[in-house]
């Protein structure tokens, strides 16, 4: 009789990369919180239709859930979160400390009810069982210290993640890291995983725009560079990679001053392909070399865009890197909005992409045009979740996207968000009664139990 060996079977079974997509929330609106997001501060205070952004949402996920690729959904955060204005000094009913809080201090109200979570990119850190030592899938949340608004969203985040990936014999979560400044984390948005195939030992490459404490390194002038060398280091030893299978990089500091606030807004990878612009590295062949030598027998392959042929401006106003690159039967997928086809540069350069000799095969665009008007495009609205067969079976499998799941989550956003929302609707308490209501549903649907600070009250 076999003696089951769970890191055996961990390693060697069929591994498979989840998308986990972040479901938009009912209070979706366009408030310009995100400094150096150029497409952010574009768009403040214009109306936001949340009905269509997660009807968009919900649409890609269930194109990509019909190619065969495995898709998920995280639901969206609690807002108005009415706690964190609690902390902050707010007394009375609920209706009164919206008042308030509108009245005093309109900032604040709409940082509170910010529907960022949806940019899922940034909830989390994941290291697949095949880099960690005890060969787990291990979540550590992103502390997002940078913004105020994003930096509500680290305890929720742990929460739901610990109600989809239960089973501790598969699953190992962290706390997020201090959220002060120099341990900046905004999580798998600065974090690409090379590697043979996703369940065979990968490189993983962190990217920082900072070392918190080095004042002689290379900064941004203009706008921040949200994360520290520090906080991706604290991550590697949390999840336990080794030293000779992490490579650590900084983003150029003229990218972040451009708009590139994270760099999946300028490098994606996939399996052993890096797509990327020249501009987005600070020293790009040492970091290179350094990913073949770690990589060993697996060729590292490298799509490289240079200035001339898509400016770092275009780049930026496309998004034609913060795509989705899949694997798929034959190749590779790329997945890229809308806005790709209509920028000159990057339409005629996708064209040479899928002409050219390299693993991209396909190239499919989405309309999510709610989301990039608050400057988040197909790879901010995903978490990717290297998982075994066995994991998959182990996890909450109420978050699969299926076609019933996929009508039943169109049908909750036709009945229960609002199709026109303005600034000014952030004080009306029946938002939040409707976005409670909303939640609550879905919890039931999804099967996470009360991850609500609102499910808790009396």
């Amino acid at each position: 009789m076999d003696t089951y060996n769970p890191k055996k079977t961990k390693t060697q079974a069929k591994t498979r990369e989840m998308n986990l997509d972040g479901l938009v929330g009912p209070t979706h609106n366009y408030a310009g919180l995100a400094r150096g997001n150029l497409a952010s501060g574009a768009n403040a205070n214009q109306a936001s239709n949340p009905k269509e952004a997660a009807l968009q949402g919900l649409a890609k996920m269930k194109a990509l859930a019909d190619r065969g690729l495995l898709q998920g959904v995280l639901p969206p955060q609690e807002r108005p979160h009415m706690p964190t204005l609690r902390r902050l000094g707010f007394t009375g009913t609920e209706e009164a400390m919206l008042t308030r809080v509108a009245k005093e201090s309109p900032e604040l109200l709409s940082a509170v009810s910010s529907a960022s979570s949806m940019w899922v990119a940034n909830a989390a850190t994941v290291s697949p069982a095949a880099d960690t030592a005890d060969h787990r899938v291990h979540f550590t949340p992103a502390n997002l210290a940078s913004s105020f608004h994003r930096s509500l969203e680290a305890a929720e985040t742990g929460r739901i993640l610990k109600s989809i990936f239960t089973d501790e014999a598969w699953f190992a979560h962290h706390a997020p890291l201090p959220s002060v400044p120099q341990f900046g984390d905004e999580g798998a948005a600065n974090h690409t995983r090379l590697c043979a195939g996703h369940g065979r030992p990968g490189v993983e490459l962190f990217v920082y725009g900072q070392m918190a404490f080095d004042s002689r390194a290379a900064i941004p002038q203009t706008y921040p560079a949200r994360q520290t060398l520090e906080a991706s280091r604290a991550v590697a030893r949390l999840h336990g990679l080794k030293p000779e299978r992490t490579v650590f990089a900084q983003q150029n500091p003229a990218a972040i001053d451009a708009g590139v606030f994270h760099n999946d807004v300028i490098t994606v990878g996939n399996e052993n392909l890096l797509f990327y612009h020249e501009q987005a590295f600070l020293n790009e062949e040492p970091m290179l070399a350094e990913l073949r030598e770690k990589l060993g027998d697996t060729p590292l392959e490298t799509i490289r865009v240079t200035s001339g042929q898509v400016s770092l401006r275009d780049a930026v106003s496309s998004y034609l890197f913060n795509s989705q690159l899949l694997s798929v039967e034959h190749g590779m997928l790329l997945v890229v909005p809308a806005e790709c086809r209509e920028v000159p540069s990057v339409n005629r350069y996708l064209d040479e992409v899928l002409a050219a000799d390299n693993p991209i095969t396909g190239i499919e665009t989405f309309d999510l045009r709610q989301s990039m008007r608050n400057g988040g495009g197909p790879a901010c609205l995903r978490l990717r979740v290297a998982l075994a067969d066995e994991a998959v079976a182990a996890m909450n499998q109420g978050v699969l996207l299926s076609d019933d799941l996929y009508n039943r989550l169109v049908a909750w956003v036709q009945g229960h968000y609002r199709d026109v929302l303005v600034p000014a609707d952030l004080a009306d308490p029946d938002l939040l009664k409707e976005s409670r209501h909303a939640l609550d549903e879905l919890t039931g649907i999804l099967g996470l139990g009360s991850i609500y600070d609102f499910q808790h009250e009396v």
